[in-house]
């Protein structure tokens, strides 16, 4: 099929919602790299990220009738993916204080990238994005969020207040603050 004969995500919405699960299927295939993406930039582990994905789109399905075919698709797939990211964190840290440590699972010191043998200037690199990664999951879910949605997703400051429920003002003030945390953290890594 073309691209400009391609349905539309309100099209296919209305068929999904109609119960139609191959329509629900074309559109999990249209936003999954996207949205695997985001969910990725804010856990910082590819294995979460995969299964977050998975429960931010059998959540979408059970939620479907409630979607409005008015409102971008992705914009609402987005959401249900931040609130699973954000149950995660509150879960991890329900996890770290009853054990008072971190989690088994924790991406501390663990290599997130390509792990085969390279040039010297790319493990380099490597391990510099490894701390970048981990200083961005590290950040408070009020700082990481609008700096992952402006920064990484590429929404404004006034979409990313609309998905966060925050103004637009509140959205510049928490990039700024969390580039500055991200800025602090690497620099202690570098001392």
């Amino acid at each position: 099929m073309s691209p400009d004969l391609e349905p539309g995500d309100d099209q296919l919405a209305a068929r999904a919602i109609a119960g139609d699960e191959r329509a629900f299927a074309h559109l999990m295939r249209r936003h999954k790299d996207g949205l695997y993406r985001f969910i990725r930039r804010y856990t910082g582990d590819a294995d979460e990220a995969y299964d977050l994905l998975q429960e931010s789109f059998t959540a979408a399905w059970t939620a479907l009738k409630r979607y409005d075919t008015t409102r971008p698709f992705a914009t609402w797939t987005r959401r249900i993916a931040l609130n699973k990211c954000r149950d995660w964190s509150r879960r991890r840290a329900v996890r770290r204080w009853l054990t008072r440590s971190d989690p088994l699972d924790s991406p501390i010191g663990l290599n997130l990238t390509d792990e085969r043998p390279s040039p010297e200037a790319s493990v380099v690199a490597r391990q510099r994005l490894a701390r970048l990664e981990q200083a961005l999951a590290n950040l408070p879910s009020g700082l990481k969020e609008p700096l992952i949605l402006t920064a990484l997703e590429g929404l404004s400051q006034e979409e990313a207040g609309r998905l966060l429920g925050l103004t637009t003002k509140a959205v510049e003030l928490r990039v700024h603050r969390a580039r500055r945390a991200l800025a602090a953290a690497l620099a202690l890594d570098d001392s």
